[in-house]
């Protein structure tokens, strides 16, 4: 009989390890609070004053170091999902042709379930079964948190304190993301060197097959951001705007521009790649465990369920 596996986020942890569990002949769900794949890898097109913008405004980039998530961005290369972007270094590379692609190609080889935001997990005698708004999902004979730290600690704390304890020791930092769109291009490079309040500025169309007009994705140091957490989007946008002109050059008013809070951005780091008690099944994984990468959430996902497999 096949065996069932729920997992509860459907960002690159949680499709990693729906991977390798299906591989496993796992049947498997996903489900996800997002209304479209992406989670802090989306990317937005934008209309406005007659041009057409199209903005990364989570991770601009990835970088790949370990050998097995190298060979799976091989693979995304062959497939035409990710290509080299120089300009961030030599292991940086790009979704295609937005950095939100390379979850949709995952999500899409899925069953992924969106607008589901799981409220509650519990386990009875035929399985785990996960509690939305709409009802119930499950059973299921293995579960799988891939959610940010603060997300896991909410639903694992009636189930398992200790991984709850764990996810409230290692918290996410906010991050508060500008976008701004100009009808001529900046005489910018197109990963300025930047400082605080801002940790990173980068020119959209300037990524190899990225199309649009001059949009600038402009991420706020942690700590500014905490600071400004509860601010309204219109300072955010005018102090970080400010600030990007200040340390890059004066430039025109912007045709588009808007704000965007993240609240889990950047992870923390618990020192271990994945949680897993397979007696049970149950495991959480996510970037948190690891380190703030694209990669550790990739990783993280393959080793839960590599666990839960045994």
């Amino acid at each position: 009989m096949t065996r069932s596996a729920g997992i509860i986020g459907a960002g690159i942890a949680g499709l990693a390890c729906a991977a390798r569990l299906a591989a496993a002949g796992y049947a498997v769900r996903l489900l996800d609070k997002g209304r479209r794949p992406g989670g802090r890898m989306s990317s937005k097109p934008v209309s406005a004053a007659g041009h057409d913008f199209v903005f990364d405004y989570g991770a601009q980039y990835l970088t790949a170091r370990d050998p097995a998530f190298r060979t799976q961005v091989a693979e995304w290369e062959r497939a035409g999902i990710v290509a080299r972007w120089p300009t961030a270094g030599e292991d940086a590379w790009v979704g295609l042709p937005t950095m939100a692609s390379i979850v949709a190609h995952m999500a899409g080889l899925r069953d992924v379930r969106w607008s589901s935001h799981i409220r509650t997990i519990a386990q009875d005698r035929d399985g785990w079964r996960f509690t939305h708004d709409d009802g119930v999902e499950g059973p299921f004979d293995i579960a799988v948190l891939a959610l940010p730290a603060e997300q896991t600690a909410d639903l694992a704390a009636p189930i398992d304190p200790t991984l709850a304890d764990l996810a409230r020791a290692h918290p996410s930092a906010p991050c508060w993301t500008v976008m701004l769109g100009f009808d001529t291009p900046l005489a910018v490079a197109d990963l300025p060197q930047v400082g605080a309040p801002i940790d990173i500025a980068a020119r959209n169309p300037a990524k190899p097959g990225h199309d649009g007009g001059e949009a600038w994705t402009i991420h706020a140091t942690a700590d500014w951001s905490r600071q400004h957490l509860e601010h309204d989007r219109e300072a955010v946008v005018a102090a970080l705007s400010r600030a990007f002109a200040d340390q890059t050059g004066p430039h025109p008013a912007p045709v588009h521009a808007a704000a965007h809070r993240w609240r889990y951005a950047r992870s923390g780091k618990a020192g271990t790649c994945a949680y897993a008690r397979p007696e049970i099944g149950l495991a959480a994984c996510g970037d948190w465990l690891i380190a703030p990468r694209v990669e550790s959430a990739w990783l993280s996902g393959r080793q839960a369920a590599e666990r839960l497999i045994g």
